[in-house]
């Protein structure tokens, strides 16, 4: 799953970057409104992390801006915990969270795996998918009960299947969100991650869908070839 965040102050920016990476999503920065509204107009990105008081443009109109042209990515908001007005602003431009400042970064990932699920259409935190488990606060996967050991690529790779189970997913797609703006992007590459996760879970539940892609499913899908 890929994230922007757009902070201002370095020092959150580097811990936001830190804590979004080492909860296994792959991070996008900008450091104001301009650069930030660029990158969330051009880029695929699961959900941004958006402060309101940015340089150059503040937050609630590069908000504005993302929703009049149809961007529908979860948007969390960052606000000054004394400032009400700013979170009224942030949700009538179209903000799905906010989080106050200073804030618990255990309360931020929780609330982004929410957004992410609730996009997703998905109510519970644990993501089933006939024998397969993953329990997104933890990182945990499980077959039948049994756990899987993942590598971080492929588990960004497997959650954001997860996450769109049933749908499928083109090569192009799977590498906009697996990796960040600044990789040496090869689509090539996803056919070997999605034989590793083949070979690792042991269930007939990644589907390829000839000349379209892949598709995370339950292990009585007809009508594809693996």
């Amino acid at each position: 799953m890929r994230i922007l965040v757009v902070e201002d102050d370095q020092d959150l920016q580097r811990l936001l970057k830190k804590s979004l990476s080492e909860a296994g999503y792959v991070v996008d920065v900008a450091s104001d409104g301009e650069e930030g509204h660029f990158l969330g107009d051009t880029e695929p990105y699961d959900a941004v992390i958006l402060d309101l008081g940015l340089p150059k443009m503040d937050g609630v109109t590069v908000l504005e801006r993302w929703r009049k042209a149809g961007r529908k990515m979860p948007v969390l908001i960052l606000t000054a915990r004394d400032r009400w007005s700013d979170k009224v602003a942030g949700f009538d431009a179209g903000a799905d969270d906010y989080v106050a400042k200073p804030f618990y970064t255990e309360e931020l990932l929780a609330r982004l795996r929410a957004l992410l699920r609730r996009a997703a259409g998905i109510a519970s935190a644990d993501i089933e998918v006939g024998p397969l488990r993953i329990d997104t606060r933890s990182s945990r996967v499980t077959v039948d009960g049994n756990p899987i050991k993942l590598t971080s690529l492929e588990y960004r790779l497997l959650s954001y299947l997860a996450h769109h189970k049933g749908q499928v997913l083109s090569r192009t797609d799977l590498v906009e969100h697996l990796y960040d703006q600044d990789f040496d992007r090869d689509s090539n590459t996803i056919e070997v991650f999605i034989g590793r996760l083949r070979k690792k879970l042991g269930v007939d539940i990644i589907h390829t869908v000839r000349g379209l892609g892949y598709r995370l499913d339950e292990p009585s899908a007809v009508g594809d070839t693996n």
